[in-house]
């Protein structure tokens, strides 16, 4: 598993990261982050987007889901399969979100981080691919006023607030009460005031080089649901649930 993650994750971003840093940032690390960072979440775009799509029509049948959970609460065999075939129904993966979350982002997060950490400290030039300059030191300089080998509280903040505005963003809209929602509601209401919360325990720990990506991640990622959001629009055709683009 180490070396599947060293081979196509960790070494790719980090040659990825060296080589922008050299060729296209004009020797300013932030900005390579910057642009590397929208490299990325240009290429995961797809995978993002199938996962809101999914999410769209969930919330549309969540009212027929609800009816079967209390009409079959007896039978959970036969809730399980009315609920699969509802989904099958409207071709959505009601595990759409956690693959993208377990598949997706967490292992580039992770290999993210390790460049940040392990990568940039110790600089190592035996992974470098034939084509990526061999770059001995860093300017950790960001536009020649941050230091990025340091924490940053300015930093730090933007992040846990654009986070908390996404959290938001991505929430559906509703009138209810706290205590009248439903488990997953709920907590996604709590995360959205907890998410922030733990962004500034683990980035002040952190160089400002994790929270610079994280911040870009983050407004990138609220920029895109943006899009996603105008895009998506949920209709019937003949009873089904679609996605008009």
């Amino acid at each position: 598993m180490s070396y599947l993650f060293n081979t196509y994750l960790y070494i790719p971003l980090y040659n990825a990261l060296i080589y922008l840093y050299d060729k296209a940032s004009w020797g300013d690390l932030g900005i390579a982050i910057i642009v590397l960072t929208i490299l990325v979440r240009i290429v995961l775009y797809p995978f993002f987007y199938k996962g809101a799509k999914d999410q769209a029509i969930m919330q549309k049948i969540a009212p027929k889901l609800k009816e079967i959970q209390t009409k079959l609460k007896d039978d959970k065999q036969k809730q399980v399969e009315q609920m699969m075939a509802l989904y099958k129904e409207h071709k959505v993966n009601p595990f759409s979100a956690f693959f993208l979350l377990l598949v997706v982002q967490l292992p580039i997060l992770f290999a993210m981080f390790k460049v940040f950490t392990t990568g940039l400290k110790t600089m190592p030039q035996d992974i470098l691919y034939a084509f990526v300059p061999h770059v001995e030191t860093l300017n950790y300089s960001f536009l020649g006023i941050m230091d990025l080998s340091q924490k940053n509280m300015l930093l730090i903040v933007l992040t846990a607030v654009a986070q908390y505005y996404q959290a938001k963003l991505t929430l559906p809209k509703s009138n209810k009460a706290f205590k009248d929602l439903e488990m997953a509601e709920m907590m996604g209401r709590q995360m959205m005031y907890m998410g922030p919360i733990l962004t500034v325990v683990v980035l002040l720990a952190m160089p400002s080089a994790i929270a610079l990506y994280w911040l870009t991640t983050t407004l990138f990622s609220i920029g895109q649901q943006v899009i996603i959001n105008k895009k998506i629009n949920i209709v019937k055709d003949h009873g089904k649930l679609t996605v008009a683009e």
